[in-house]
């Protein structure tokens, strides 16, 4: 089992999570993070602190989101490392209203 980022996260890239993360298991691009499945250690300090809920257990992904596994997966080995907060990008308030959180 591993933690996942899915779709929710795009647009917005909201690092709170990066900041609890005990291990540096995040990635990102230019449009959104992805956990290193590999480094994660399934803690879920993360989970809570996504404020546009774009973070699962993968037990708990909800029905039509099981492809982020291997999207994770996959991304993490080909973007950069984050270990500290930065700032959301531009619109991320604007994404995160339109999911309604």
């Amino acid at each position: 089992m591993t933690t996942v980022v899915t779709d929710n996260c795009r647009g917005c890239r909201f690092t709170d999570c990066v900041s609890v993360c005990p291990v540096e298991a995040f990635h990102m691009d230019d449009e959104m993070l992805y956990i290193n499945p590999d480094v994660c250690i399934d803690c879920s300090a993360c989970v809570p602190e996504c404020p546009v809920e774009a973070i699962y257990e993968e037990d708990d992904l909800p029905d039509g989101q099981e492809h982020w596994v291997d999207i994770n997966e996959e991304r993490s080995q080909e973007t950069p490392n984050i270990t500290e907060t930065l700032e959301p990008l531009e619109g991320a308030e604007e994404r995160r209203e339109a999911l309604g959180l």
